[in-house]
């Protein structure tokens, strides 16, 4: 059996193809059946040691970025994305696998545009609350449709979805499922009986966020410990600041800057936080499976219509709270804090909200659907 991944261009979308093909290894080896083998069509690798660790060959497919504003690259990459479906035509039509699972995004289109020609079985998964327009249109002929967000399912096309979609939640690695707390405390140099507050911007960071803490660190740091994924562009200017804005606090030290966060140093930091600030992408699902409190902080509705609704849908749940761009201030973010670490009442609400919203199996359920169909089609 042969299985092609697409998808890619952020983590959000890469990760996730990760988790899945974790639980088809483990799938296979709990039915006994031949290994299938797996394939990544996508732009780039976005990270070769994830793709190698887990035996999934990359093919290269070029594949251009429509974007919702303005650019001259819109033009230009309209040329790319047709080159890159002439690219996949071709390398699917020699490997013609099995089924091809899609992550959505533009780095998905080319692929899936190939599959539907060749008549391949697609499955599709979309993380957000609303689909993108790759997952929108691939919806039409997918076979299978998983969703995160329960509310998104009546935003497919009916007539063609209907039947198709199933909610399951998004799928996490199983390295970083986890927390882990044994030694924690040690690894991280943090002191046992001050709470920590985990403040999560992202692989490329987030500037507002960063800033947000430079201009709280002073009075956080009198109460709380802070571990703060700055995002590797971001680091030394970060670091560098918080030196000059924490001369001559004595608490100083409570402060600990990371550019990325390592999968041991995440479940390290999940297992000691005692609340998590985070933008609205794909780390909510992470927050929900470790059961903590967050505060998340969308992108503003100009950049991403998806954050604003993807953080209201998960604050549904009593798992958190929100604050919206436009109504950030150190003020107001720390008073937040202090709500929630120091109330126990709704610190346990928003712990059980979390879990319950958490869909722990979501990476073992669309592998079983994926084995499934290729079976039948192999």
């Amino acid at each position: 059996m042969k299985i092609v991944f697409t998808g890619g261009g952020t983590g959000g979308h890469f990760y996730p193809i990760i988790a899945i093909a974790q639980a088809i290894n483990e799938k296979v080896n709990e039915k006994k059946i031949i290994p299938p083998r797996l394939y990544f069509m996508s732009p780039t690798r976005y990270n070769a040691r994830a793709l190698f660790d887990n035996e999934i060959e990359f093919i290269r497919v070029p594949a251009g970025k429509i974007r919702k504003y303005f650019s001259l690259l819109n033009f230009t990459d309209i040329f790319k994305t047709i080159y890159g479906m002439f690219v996949a035509i071709i390398k699917l039509y020699f490997l013609y696998p099995d089924v091809v699972f899609g992550k959505g995004g533009y780095a998905s289109f080319p692929t899936l545009f190939a599959a539907r020609l060749l008549r391949i079985p697609v499955i599709i998964h979309e993380s957000d609350s609303t689909p993108g327009r790759v997952n929108k249109w691939a919806a039409k002929f997918a076979e299978k449709i998983a969703i995160s967000y329960p509310e998104v399912a009546d935003l497919f096309p009916k007539e063609k979805a209907l039947g198709k979609i199933a909610f399951t939640g998004n799928p996490i690695r199983r390295e970083i499922i986890e927390p882990l707390s044994v030694g924690a405390r040690d690894f991280l140099n943090l002191e046992e009986n001050t709470p920590v507050v985990l403040v999560i911007g992202g692989s490329q960071g987030s500037q507002i966020i960063n800033d947000l803490i430079m201009d709280s660190i002073n009075d956080l740091v009198k109460k709380y410990q802070v571990i703060h994924q700055t995002g590797r562009n971001n680091f030394e200017s970060i670091k560098d600041t918080a030196i000059i804005v924490l001369k001559g606090n004595s608490f100083a030290y409570r402060y600990h800057t990371f550019d990325y966060l390592n999968d041991l140093v995440m479940r390290m930091s999940a297992g000691v936080a005692d609340i998590v600030i985070s933008r609205a992408g794909s780390t909510i699902f992470e927050i929900s499976a470790w059961g903590l409190p967050s505060i998340i902080l969308p992108l503003s509705q100009e950049v991403s219509h998806d954050q604003v609704k993807n953080a209201f849908s998960y604050a549904h749940s009593g798992a958190c709270t929100v604050i919206e761009d436009h109504n950030l201030s150190s003020h107001i973010l720390i008073s937040e804090i202090d709500r929630i670490v120091n109330n126990q009442s709704i610190n346990s609400t928003m712990r059980q909200g979390a879990k319950e919203w958490s869909h722990p199996h979501a990476a073992l359920k669309i592998a079983e659907v994926i084995l499934e169909i290729g079976l039948k089609h192999e």
